[in-house]
């Protein structure tokens, strides 16, 4: 059968190695080579669903609970099994009693077990929340490999392709891109910052609670740190707004003052794909199988997602299914 993905994001890859893997004869087409466009490129990439929980539907933990085994399987190595650490300053704890009350699937640490997780936050929190099942990964990297994989294994990528009709189906992955076309789908502006320092070392994602903007700082390796992100409900899409910047360095700096010194070395915005439930949806519309509305869950619902639209493409396109 052969099948067209539109979109080469988190989920268009996803969908594409579900379909390969089924016997999929699978073309990949993106007007736009390359990921700095897309809002995958952005993502945090923490695999988080009891954290999630505190603020998302059962379905973000049901669908995303087994993400990391998922990742594990389509890119062997990519996922990192350190669990997420969740701490609030001493005049937040309030926020840490609130999180701990609306989550599941965590531990309560004292400062003493907070400093064994990480012994660069020593003295400076007195407890906090311990999620030992969570994981995460490089999104960047994790994109740039399932692509190589896909393009070994004879997954075509085109930035132009010819007739439609020449595919026994469709699947939209295109996110975005659909807003205004798909029927309740909005654009949610994310912001985010990249700090690169040789003083704070990390051997997971923290959260960092703050009544007004809670926020995650990830680890990549080699002193660069992702800090991130922000939640407004705009689709403008231009340069990281002044507020959001000193807010997340604000955070990061609340978390470790070392952070003062980082090296600013990247800022981001990026518009995520939302429904009014924040909760992805796979359908068919006409002609195509749509998968979209990931919003701040890409990494983690992506796999789960991508089986459900491979499920709906071969449920009603049987293999051997005439081209005309």
């Amino acid at each position: 059968m052969r099948i067209l993905v539109k979109g080469a994001g988190v989920a268009g890859l996803t969908v594409a190695h579900e379909l390969h893997i089924r016997g999929g004869d699978v073309t990949v087409f993106d007007p736009r080579p390359g990921f700095g466009h897309s809002a995958s490129w952005l993502a945090g990439g923490m695999l988080a669903p009891w954290c999630e929980r505190e603020s998302a539907e059962e379905a973000v933990l049901t669908r995303g609970i087994e993400a990391a085994d998922r990742w594990d399987a389509i890119l062997p190595g990519e996922v990192v099994r350190n669990g997420t650490l969740v701490v609030a300053p001493a005049r937040d704890h309030g926020e840490l009693k609130r999180f701990a009350d609306r989550t599941t699937g965590y531990e309560w640490l004292e400062e003493e077990a907070i400093v064994a997780l990480e012994p660069e936050l020593a003295a400076r929190f007195r407890q906090g929340l311990f999620f030992p099942r969570e994981a995460h990964l490089d999104p960047r990297r994790v994109l740039s490999a399932l692509q190589e994989k896909l393009a070994r294994q004879g997954v075509a990528f085109v930035s132009e392709t010819a007739s439609e009709k020449r595919f026994n189906d469709i699947v939209d992955c295109t996110g975005g891109a659909r807003i205004g076309q798909t029927r309740d789908l909005r654009g949610v502006r994310g912001e985010m910052l990249y700090l690169q320092t040789d003083e704070v070392e990390l051997a997971r994602p923290v959260r960092l609670l703050h009544p007004r903007i809670p926020v995650y700082i990830v680890p990549r390796g080699g002193g660069l740190f992702m800090v991130g992100a922000t939640m407004i409900e705009t689709e403008f899409n231009g340069p990281i707004a002044a507020r959001s910047l000193m807010e997340l360095l604000n955070a990061a700096y609340a978390l470790h003052p070392a952070f003062a010194d980082a090296t600013v070395v990247e800022t981001g915005v990026g518009i995520r794909p939302a429904f009014p439930d924040n909760f992805p949806r796979v359908r068919r519309e006409g002609d195509a199988v749509i998968l979209n509305g990931l919003y701040r869950h890409g990494f983690l619902l992506a796999p789960a997602m991508a089986a459900e639209a491979a499920d709906l493409v071969f449920s009603q396109n049987p293999i051997g299914a005439h081209v005309p």
